[in-house]
């Protein structure tokens, strides 16, 4: 019984985060195999497909962009802009992590801008994360990251601090992969459904998959 209660409650839980994630307009689909979901900019030729809206709060960034995944890849999306809610007076409304939409798009591989030349650290949703960058302290705020342009043949010792915290070091190349990093406490799995999610795991330290790691640089603060 026990079991069978938990199992009923996993399952409303999966089913009230599922309604916060919405395919409000599809303009046309587009035939591709991309696993790729990256922010562009405005003002590019990609070939729009339609739009994503997202109700309610959820501190499980993860489980909402897996959502919003599998809704771009529904109709075929590969990139996607944010699209502010506007006021009255046709100004731009502040971001709000609790209501907000993608423009999805598809955009050939060739027309990307390289996402190169830097590293991104994000603390949790919901508590300061305190680490150290070649020995340079900082405290990142909760739904923040802060972003490291590196150089070429540099060695980064990221730290987090902690009498049993995790150490990583890294050495980009030239014309480097844009590399993701989640700092927190919290005991957060990988993601093994090759939809895009977490990888890389070193203790409190997570590596991040790029399309992930875009995500969260959109609906994040830079600090």
């Amino acid at each position: 019984m026990k079991k069978i209660l938990i199992t009923a409650l996993i399952l409303m839980v999966q089913f009230f985060i599922a309604q916060n994630v919405y395919l409000t307009k599809v303009e046309k689909t587009h035939e591709n195999t991309d696993k790729f979901l990256y922010k562009i900019d405005e003002g590019n030729d990609a070939e729009y497909l339609g739009e994503i809206e997202v109700q309610g709060f959820s501190k499980y960034d993860d489980e909402i962009f897996a959502l919003v995944y599998k809704k771009a890849k529904e109709i075929g999306a590969n990139t996607y802009t944010l699209k502010p809610f506007e006021n009255v007076d046709g100004t731009k409304q502040n971001f709000n992590p609790s209501n907000y939409r993608l423009n999805l798009y598809f955009l050939p591989k060739e027309k990307l801008a390289g996402q190169t030349g830097c590293i991104y650290i994000f603390a949790s949703s919901d508590q300061n994360q305190k680490i150290a960058v070649n020995k340079q302290d900082y405290i990142i705020s909760p739904r923040s990251y802060m972003m490291l342009k590196i150089v070429p043949g540099e060695v980064y010792t990221i730290s987090t601090k902690k009498l049993l915290g995790s150490t990583i070091r890294i050495q980009p190349k030239d014309n480097s992969a844009n590399q993701y990093f989640q700092v927190s406490a919290a005991k957060i799995k990988s993601d093994n459904t090759g939809m895009g999610g977490l990888n890389l795991k070193s203790g409190d330290i997570i590596g991040l998959e790029s399309s992930y790691g875009d995500f969260l640089k959109t609906i994040y603060r830079k600090q």
